[in-house]
């Protein structure tokens, strides 16, 4: 039974060994957005409290940056926390507040970000956040606002369409005040109006989600126009390398036309 197990185990490996050698022949993803879902299932399937998934999906998170860094990819853009969540009760989001907070400070502390050139952006709506959460969130963008090897974005208090909206509150201002024209108004205006606006590659090349779920829920829909899907049936927390690889293989595999 153990040799078997070693067997498979030893196979796994290959394969892994395998998929990153061949996925590394191809043109990587510039931009990968992941919808992070299933880790509240993940904690009921194991009789837990809601907030445990979401501490084992903050773990996975790590994880994946790190991947992402070893994969060369540039940009990553992660839904943490959308507008609508904050209909879920008040302990479960007191625990995620929590959560976010002890990773800003820990990152704060250390200097892994700075050693791994990764810069932070928090894209959303953060006045809904507590202030002290805010505060903690701001200063880890500052903190890290030169780097420039891995581009890794958190969608927290964050709503497509909230992001429109915001854009087109700013268009507006900005024309009222003189500073454009209507006339003027066109795509590539709009875009720079968007939280996206400061990255290398502002639209993902491709959207995971997670869990089973196929739909991307009010996430980057301006950015989204032509991005590729892809939707796997494993729970965030679950989420391993492979799973990864997998899905920039099925990226690989599909020609995108951009409506040409």
């Amino acid at each position: 039974m153990i040799s078997k197990l070693l067997k498979l185990i030893g196979a796994y490996k290959l394969y892994e060994k395998w998929l990153e050698w061949a996925i590394k022949q191809a043109e990587m993803p510039s931009h990968i957005a992941i919808i992070m879902d299933g880790n509240r299932r993940w904690a009921s399937k194991r009789g837990l409290e809601p907030w445990f998934g979401h501490r084992a999906g903050a773990e996975k998170l790590e994880s994946v940056i790190q991947w992402c860094l070893e994969l060369g990819i540039k940009v990553i853009t992660f839904f943490a926390l959308s507008t609508e969540n904050f209909k879920r009760s008040r302990r479960e989001l007191e625990e995620l507040f929590n959560l976010l907070k002890e990773k800003a400070e820990k990152y704060l502390r250390d200097d892994t970000l700075r050693k791994n050139g990764i810069r932070v952006k928090i894209m959303g709506r953060k006045q809904l956040l507590p202030g002290e959460l805010r505060e903690l969130l701001e200063k880890l963008e500052e903190s890290t606002k030169e780097n420039d090897k891995l581009f890794v974005n958190l969608a927290i208090a964050y709503g497509g369409r909230a992001e429109i909206t915001d854009a087109a509150r700013k268009l507006a201002k900005d024309a009222v005040e003189g500073r454009i024209k209507p006339e003027e108004i066109d795509e590539e205006m709009v875009s720079k109006y968007l939280y996206t606006a400061d990255l290398p590659e502002p639209e993902p090349d491709m959207i995971i989600r997670t869990s089973g779920e196929e739909r991307i829920s009010n996430f980057l829909l301006w950015q989204s126009a032509y991005s590729e899907l892809v939707f796997l049936d494993v729970y965030w927390p679950e989420f391993r390398k492979i799973d990864l690889m997998r899905a920039i293989r099925t990226y690989q595999r599909r020609s995108r036309r951009f409506g040409g």
